[in-house]
């Protein structure tokens, strides 16, 4: 069943107080810390994302298994409302109810997810078509992003509800009420994840954010991927280097 659908009109003060930055060209990647002190991280940082994932590594690592008490990972997930905006960098989704993510002892709330296309994060140096990052934030302003990969296969009923609300334009918003939707099939709890301290990725680049990346893609049809990915226009950072990092493969 279709949901309403109520447009809303950009915020043009907001976006005129943000420093503009792209993915290509003068303004791309390269070329962040340049455009304002305040992006300085994204040149001059130790602990940057994305990076390249490899499974060739020690499983459940101890430097990040002693500061998170244990790598139990725990998911809460339900969705009544939704509100979607095209940003002019990607598709970005916002829920009514908070959903949870539990990593050890530590507690985090859903803030936003959102899409990258093609993936920033890469597997062995490849990219996948699509990823999803979901953005949390604990009480104490820790901020935890779980990445999912997700490339083409079966089709994916849960993204049926985003697609037909797609903002048309960036700037544009759209808001969804009465839903009822289970995020297992999109953010599901998965048997084995990378864990690693990162940093945003985009500006500013700031660090000390904890990712949690899927090992296991997820599918979805050849027309969702297509329709999807029309709105964001490689709309990826480049990988950057692990450095003296560690990354932690954990099984469940």
């Amino acid at each position: 069943m279709s949901q309403p659908v109520v447009e809303e009109e950009p915020d043009p003060v907001a976006e005129e107080a943000e420093v503009h930055w792209r993915y290509e060209g003068e303004e791309g990647p390269e070329y962040w810390a340049d455009l304002s002190p305040e992006f300085a991280a994204c040149g001059q940082g130790v602990e940057q994302s994305p990076i390249d994932l490899s499974r060739s590594i020690p499983a459940g690592t101890v430097p990040l298994e002693r500061r998170l008490a244990t790598p139990a990972l725990t998911v809460e997930q339900r969705a009544r409302v939704m509100d979607l905006i095209d940003n002019g960098h990607t598709i970005q989704v916002t829920n009514d109810v908070p959903m949870a993510l539990d990593l050890g002892d530590e507690h985090f709330e859903l803030v936003q997810f959102h899409f990258h296309a093609p993936s920033e994060h890469t597997f062995e140096g490849r990219h996948a078509p699509l990823e999803v990052h979901f953005v949390h934030k604990s009480a104490a302003g820790q901020l935890a992003v779980l990445g999912v990969m997700i490339e083409e296969g079966e089709h994916m009923p849960l993204l049926d509800v985003v697609l037909d609300a797609l903002p048309e334009h960036p700037g544009d918003s759209r808001h969804l009420e009465d839903l009822d939707l289970d995020m297992t099939q999109l953010r599901p709890l998965p048997d084995e994840y990378f864990v690693y301290e990162g940093s945003l990725t985009t500006p500013p680049c700031s660090e000390d954010v904890l990712w949690i990346v899927m090992g296991e893609m997820r599918e979805i049809s050849p027309e969702q991927m297509a329709e999807l990915t029309s709105h964001l226009h490689d709309n990826y950072r480049p990988v950057q280097p692990l450095g003296d990092r560690q990354l932690s493969l954990v099984s469940r």
